[in-house]
């Protein structure tokens, strides 16, 4: 196993986490970064059996003990959970044990003992019922993380990088809250996470319009002139190889793919859309702006399949896999140059 282990957190345990947690242990490959869950073993047992699959598991006091179990089985820091999980049905009890899961990841990256974070869905209702009053997940990490300025949330797949300027916000608030300074804000933070995360030496960033056709020089909409415009010349100002406003219906087909390597995109659906229509199963969410790698699969809890089998690991194998590799890259990039 190469590099330090990665931590995988609970989730929601009434959702289909941690079925893909053993699943992804069962798909491990030689050679590949070690990683670990922050997780109850009992539970994981237990699910297992319900499911049929043989998966050993190693209760590991530190994450410096995973790659040396990881070839022989699924190492496990344990958190234990206060009431039985059933699945499908959340209960708030459980609540501050998947809020710990995380903190205990990002203290783990933080202090260097894991190389990444990647982060089972959690379902922000069953929280929120708890007493929890970040707005979701990333908001969480960079309360933790004592980030300065906003995170940024970039969702990957094979040939598609896409960055939604506003997220999780009903449309009309989407629109009212889009401003040059937040599409500033993502263009920059994307160009440096290309270059440090991906290895992208001189990246491409498009940004679509708002409105049909980019606005169709006002005829539809003044946003592209006022606000989008603006910050694609002060993205170009500072150094950066930006395009547009571009038409949104125009930027996601093949050929238009390979002439960027990130799309900027002003809400949420116009950004998953498209990476979901591409590659469904693949989709990885990763936080950008962070002082550590944390990646997510692109998908939710799942509650009506829960304990059942079907859900599909794909796409938290490829974040699995992205973590391991961003975290590489960090560690490259921290190493003195020889003379």
């Amino acid at each position: 196993m190469t590099g330090l282990p990665v931590a995988l957190t609970m989730g929601e345990p009434a959702g289909v986490g941690g079925e893909l947690s053993l699943a992804a242990w069962l798909a491990r490959r030689d050679g590949e970064a070690a990683f670990f869950a922050i997780d109850d073993p009992d539970r994981l047992d237990a699910l297992a059996r319900r499911l049929g699959r043989s998966v050993p598991l190693r209760s590991i006091s530190s994450p410096a003990e995973a790659p040396q179990v990881f070839a022989a089985a699924l190492p496990v820091l344990p958190l234990r959970l206060p009431v039985p999980v059933a699945p499908g049905r959340p209960d708030p009890a459980n609540a501050a044990a998947v809020l710990g899961s995380i903190e205990r990841a990002v203290a783990l990256v933080r202090q260097g003992s894991a190389g990444a974070m990647v982060t089972n869905p959690i379902h922000k209702g069953t929280l929120y019922k708890a007493g929890f009053r970040h707005p979701g997940h990333t908001e969480y990490l960079a309360a933790l993380a004592g980030a300065e300025a906003a995170p940024v949330m970039m969702l990957t797949c094979p040939g598609l990088r896409v960055v939604p300027v506003t997220v999780h916000l009903p449309l009309s608030q989407a629109i009212a809250a889009l401003s040059s300074a937040a599409i500033v804000h993502a263009g920059r933070t994307t160009a440096t996470a290309l270059v440090r995360d991906f290895g992208i030496a001189q990246p491409r960033l498009a940004v679509a319009g708002l409105n049909p056709h980019a606005g169709e020089n006002g005829a539809l909409g003044n946003e592209e002139r006022d606000i989008i415009a603006p910050a694609v010349a002060a993205l170009r100002e500072a150094g950066l190889s930006v395009v547009g406003p571009l038409p949104a219906d125009t930027l996601f087909h093949a050929a238009a793919r390979r002439r960027h390597d990130a799309v900027i995109c002003m809400y949420h659906d116009q950004a998953l859309i498209p990476l979901k229509t591409i590659d469904f199963a693949r989709g990885v969410n990763v936080t950008l702006g962070l002082p550590f790698v944390r990646t997510s699969p692109d998908h939710g809890t799942a509650f009506d399949i829960a304990g059942t089998g079907r859900a599909d690991p794909a796409s938290l194998l490829a974040a699995l896999d992205l973590a391991a590799d961003m975290a590489r890259r960090h560690r490259d990039a921290a190493r003195p140059a020889v003379a």
